[in-house]
């Protein structure tokens, strides 16, 4: 298989944030290796915009300490290298005053000179309305630039909408690029391919063929070194409104009429609206809430945030039901933790068993088949089986997975190995292509709050903590009850 690579326009981007863990980790990585694949045009330019007092050469200086850490060495050459750090500048910027600005407009150059303009908030949301101001006041917008912002977008419904209103006064819809890395997953996007490219799939794809779906994003980490941010967001805040959302939205999605950015987030919008809202006595049975302990050689979640009296969650597991006709009847079920047993993601659609089987001694040893999506570690996928077990001795059933890891089954090429793109050099080229597939629209964001607050109130109203759970487990023993009670378990969160 021959991977295809489309260069894109040249383009000026401007990251605030410039000197923050994000753009170190990530963005800059991400940049250097769009630029080694040849899709980054050498005359792109990439601004650096943060307070600190740096400069051009100490910009680049910082950034080929990143590359030096996060791309490997073997894809780190002298020249490239080189030539990537020289299309880095620097501008010291302050969000909340006038400090840098004109600076700012005076190196970008004219407004009308036709290249796309990205301004990338790799910064606090507090600041969002302040730098979309102040953008607008210095003149550096055209009709060609896109703005970028991360979650959190909000808190509530309400603020998102304050947040979207503010943005939109500067920019419009087609121009805001609300990023949620996990829709740059090469997984998630074969998600979409596997449903909508195929016939196989798409038939059974419904409460007729499918028993329930399982949603898991598990971390092994937990808050350490941002207890106090994280306090104030929670698991539900933080992963479910916006990551476990979305991934909800394009397995129980119908298929668009096109494959174009309005039309997929049409379909994914009709299906929060479809969720089916919880009352305080669903929440009571239908949500469960956990604090990791201290074990496994780190602290608890409550000496973390710093907190003895927290009531915030770092673990969240719920039952979502849809309630439209493909889907009335099939639950699904989401959960995330921090400090589980281990870092995995992934999206597991069980099928219900056949109506009649006639290997009747062998059913109850038996599953019924699963689609296994991989987000992490390892991208890909697998479709548990039955079959035959070889050899003589009679009809012997068993489960086998036909397994397919992406960078296995299509990363090699020439007999080496194709490096898999990270979801931000994806979602970046994205952002510069004006693409907006594989971002939220200010509408589904507002959809997903009005969903999750009324659940978050139900918890503060009950006055309930969360339930303790211990760290390298698999959360709370009340999350393996939450699908005892139908009858099924959770996929185990293996190490």
């Amino acid at each position: 298989m021959v991977a295809r690579t489309i260069p894109v326009q040249p383009f000026d981007l401007v990251v605030f944030g410039a000197t923050g863990d994000l753009a170190r980790r990530k963005l800059l990585p991400g940049l250097y290796h769009r630029l080694q694949a040849g899709q980054m045009p050498e005359d792109a330019r990439i601004f650096g915009a943060a307070r600190s007092e740096l400069d051009d050469e100490g910009y680049r200086a910082m950034a080929r300490e990143a590359l030096e850490s996060f791309v490997t060495k073997d894809d780190r050459t002298p020249e490239l290298v080189e030539t990537f750090l020289n299309m880095l500048h620097y501008v010291a910027v302050d969000a909340s005053s006038d400090e840098g600005w004109s600076t700012l407009a005076e190196r970008l150059g004219p407004a009308d000179d036709g290249r796309v303009r990205a301004f990338y908030l790799s910064v606090a949301p507090r600041f969002f309305g302040a730098i979309a101001d102040r953008l607008a006041g210095s003149g550096v917008i055209t009709p060609d630039s896109r703005i970028v912002v991360e979650k959190p977008l909000g808190r509530d419904q309400e603020s998102a909408h304050a947040l979207n209103e503010r943005l939109s006064t500067h920019f419009t819809e087609a121009q805001i690029y609300r990023i949620d890395h996990y829709l740059g997953k090469e997984t998630v996007q074969n998600l979409m391919a596997i449903r909508f490219a195929n016939a196989l799939f798409e038939p059974l794809w419904n409460a007729r063929h499918i028993d329930h779906v399982q949603i898991t994003v598990a971390e092994s980490i937990g808050v350490e070194g941002r207890g106090s941010y994280y306090d104030q967001s929670g698991a539900m805040r933080d992963m479910v409104q916006n990551h476990m959302m979305q991934l909800l939205c394009l397995t129980a999605m119908e298929p668009p009429a096109h494959f174009d950015p309005d039309a997929v987030r049409d379909e994914k919008l009709k299906v929060i609206r479809a969720l089916s809202p919880m009352s305080p006595t669903d929440v009571a049975r239908k949500t469960v809430r956990g604090q990791y302990r201290a074990g496994t050689g780190g602290a608890s979640y409550l000496e973390d945030a710093e907190d003895a009296d927290s009531a915030t969650e770092s673990y969240v597991a719920l039952r979502a039901e849809i309630a439209n006709w493909r889907w009335s009847g099939t639950p699904f079920y989401l959960r995330t933790g921090k400090r589980l047993r281990t870092r995995m993601s992934e999206i597991a659609v069980f099928f219900k068993d056949p109506p009649h089987s006639i290997f009747t001694d062998q059913v109850s040893s038996l599953h019924g088949n699963a689609l296994i999506i991989r987000l992490q570690p390892d991208e890909g996928i697998t479709l548990r089986m039955t079959i035959k077990d070889p050899g003589p001795g009679g009809m012997r059933l068993t489960e086998v997975p036909l397994d397919m890891t992406f960078a296995d089954a299509m990363g090699a090429k020439n007999g080496t190995k194709v490096r898999m793109p990270d979801a931000y050099e994806r979602l970046i080229m994205d952002v510069i292509r004006g693409n907006q597939t594989l971002f939220m629209r200010g509408d589904e964001v507002e959809a997903a709050w009005a969903w999750t607050d009324p659940i978050i109130a139900a918890w503060g109203a009950s006055g309930e903590k969360p339930q303790p759970y211990d760290s390298g487990s698999s959360g709370p023993e009340d999350a393996l009850m939450l699908l005892h009670r139908d009858g099924r378990r959770w996929r185990e969160i293996a190490s």
